[in-house]
């Protein structure tokens, strides 16, 4: 049963029932329609302009910004670890690796320079999270910047390492003749007694007495320079050029066993001992020149001699007395 409204009038002093005619009705239906659309309608302008309420497709975008911040947040962390390995790596190559091989360390300044100039990063300016993105692409070139400056010190000290490996093994480092062939060290370098004048004058080498025919060994690898009798004094010899500025001279041998612009390695048989030339007695006259300049034989045996028998050799070369030739 539909609810009566009443109403007071004055007039009869009485409640009298209301009666809603039809188009009343339609009017106040109408009426609360146009206000519930305009409430709902403020309702859902509010919300959607605050953070209570968000659209599918923003919650689709949150979800991926939030994924981007987390991609960006492990990045950033493997760029730290990436920024510490390879300031291991330099700080190894700047203070082990070129000293070792004697090249000069990379300065600071130009393993991290930047980029001058214009702005590269302009294009990724004017968004939310614009300083992240910069930050981390200037990171990024940075450290590519310094990967390839490492990379290019690594192809010089591997070239430096080739070159310190020719030399280790080009470089005059053991004694000419065996300790068990020799008879004595006769004469070392410095100045010594002319066995012919009799005067004192400096002797460039190293005098080692043995038999006639004792083998005599390649002090290094290297390139026959000469071998022939056309020296005054040498007599018949011997000259390996090594490289890197370095040859050896053997000289007074009976024969050769080496002929010019033969290749030899450390230790092959070149001669023998003989007496040709200036030279009183079956010797073999050992020089090595660096640069052109005469250096003292005795520095350079560290290949093959123990300390002892370095310590023997030392004090029998220091003794001023006479040379064979």
């Amino acid at each position: 049963m539909p609810k009566v409204k009443y109403y007071y009038d004055p007039k009869t002093l009485s409640y009298l029932p209301i009666e809603n005619s039809t188009p009343l009705r339609i009017s106040n239906f109408l009426l609360f329609l146009v206000s519930s659309t305009i409430f709902g309608a403020i309702l859902l302008f509010i919300l959607l302009n605050t953070s209570w309420l968000s659209t599918p497709t923003e919650i689709v975008q949150q979800r991926e910004l939030n994924n981007y911040e987390l991609q960006f947040d492990i990045l950033n962390r493997r760029l730290m670890q990436i920024e510490s390995v390879l300031e291991n790596v330099e700080d190894r190559d700047n203070n082990l690796y070129r000293v070792y091989f004697e090249a000069s360390p990379i300065p600071e300044a130009q393993r991290r320079v930047g980029f001058g100039g214009v702005n590269r990063y302009k294009e990724l300016e004017g968004f939310d999270n614009s300083d992240l993105i910069v930050n981390t692409t200037k990171r990024i070139d940075v450290l590519t910047k310094q990967i390839v400056v490492q990379s290019q010190s690594l192809a010089e000290i591997e070239e430096l390492a080739k070159d310190k490996e020719d030399l280790l093994e080009a470089i005059p480092s053991i004694q000419p003749v065996r300790n068990e062939d020799l008879i004595r060290m006769a004469s070392g370098y410095g100045y010594r007694t002319d066995p012919f004048t009799k005067k004192r004058k400096m002797h460039y080498g190293m005098d080692f007495t043995a038999s006639r025919g004792t083998p005599i060994y390649a002090s290094g690898n290297g390139v026959v320079k000469r071998a022939d009798n056309r020296s005054a004094g040498y007599g018949k010899h011997i000259r390996i050029d090594h490289g890197f500025g370095y040859v050896s001279l053997y000289a007074h041998l009976n024969k050769y066993n080496v002929k010019r612009g033969q290749k030899v390695k450390r230790g092959d048989i070149i001669g023998y001992v003989g007496s040709t030339g200036r030279s009183v007695g079956p010797h073999l006259h050992y020089e090595i020149l660096k640069d052109g300049r005469k250096i003292n034989p005795l520095n350079f045996y560290y290949g093959q001699l123990s300390a002892a028998e370095f310590d023997k050799l030392l004090n029998q070369a220091s003794q001023e007395n006479q040379s064979l030739d």
